[in-house]
């Protein structure tokens, strides 16, 4: 098992629609639909855990679902750190997606976008190396002074730090230099393609990785069906291809690929090998309904239940 990974951000609830035809307005389209735990933040965790890493979890839940949400983190190996909302329902996302697997969303973000600095603790940090933390986290107040916080604590221990930017509608509403600001002390950004050129401002993804690498130090963007790009202040230091794979849903897809990364990046891999776990695990992600690994499958371990 790697060195400890701190994963602060969402869980959701997702609702997975997919339809073979076009959404018709006024009339119903038959699809199929499940319902599965999601979440940015809960995503990543669980693949890292799936992967083999010491993954915990800082997150925020509903009175309504927190303790099946609170159990599958358990299931897949994940040390959960549970706050429970007793006035707010657990976020839900209505995922409706088409047959090329691309999604389009929902979102309710309930308990989600209430997490605060009152749930930090110092100790979630013992046994840390890394710590992650999910964009979404940021585009509250609250989220946003536990995210201060947080990435405080773990530089005065010297800890590497990363964030994702989560998507680009929050992140232009958020504000690019307003993020770039508030995610400074991270060294390490993971965007996917649209992310990395809107916070670059650049016309290219190996531009905008360069650029964004010289203000973290490290940028690994994802590009999908094309692989990903990894640069080091200022210049790429590697590629690799995409994966080929049947896309059934791509939700996920993008934190699967931290999950993937980071594991890899924390058990001592260098930049090509650390990509290539990244898009492995990606194109994983793709191959099956919902933003989890499937249990049983892997190094999954499980943990006591915290929910303090």
């Amino acid at each position: 098992m790697s060195a400890g990974l701190l994963v602060i951000g969402d869980v959701v609830t997702d609702v997975v629609a997919i339809h073979g035809s076009p959404v018709r307005t006024g009339t119903d389209t038959a699809a199929d639909i499940v319902l599965r735990p999601g979440g940015s933040g809960a995503n990543t965790a669980s693949w890292a855990a799936h992967l083999g890493a010491d993954s915990r979890l800082l997150t925020r839940v509903g009175f309504d679902t927190g303790e099946w949400h609170t159990a599958e983190l358990a299931k897949v190996g994940v040390r959960p750190h549970v706050r429970v909302d007793p006035d707010h329902p657990t976020a839900v996302v209505i995922a409706m997606v088409d047959v090329t697997g691309e999604r389009s969303m929902l979102t309710n973000r309930g308990a989600g976008g209430r997490i605060s600095a009152d749930d930090w603790s110092p100790d979630l940090l013992d046994g840390v190396r890394h710590l992650h933390i999910s964009g979404y986290t940021l585009f509250a107040e609250p989220g946003l002074q536990l995210a201060r916080l947080a990435m405080r604590a773990a530089a005065e221990l010297n800890l590497s730090i990363s964030v994702d930017p989560a998507s680009t509608g929050p992140l232009r509403e958020f504000g690019v230099e307003r993020f770039l600001t508030e995610t400074a002390p991270a060294g390490l950004v993971i965007p996917n393609r649209d992310e990395a050129l809107l916070l670059s401002g650049a016309g290219s993804p190996e531009a905008a990785a360069e650029r964004l690498s010289t203000l973290y130090g490290t940028a690994a963007v994802k590009l999908g069906a094309d692989g990903a790009i990894l640069a080091r202040n200022g210049r790429v230091t590697a590629t690799t291809k995409g994966r080929e794979r049947a896309v059934v849903d791509s939700t996920g897809a993008g934190d699967a690929f931290a999950a993937g990364f980071l594991t890899a990046m924390l058990a001592g891999a260098d930049d090509l090998a650390s990509l290539d776990a990244g898009c492995d695990a990606g194109a994983d992600a793709v191959a099956i309904v919902g933003g989890r690994p499937r249990y049983g499958l892997g190094a999954n371990r499980l943990y006591p239940i915290h929910t303090d």
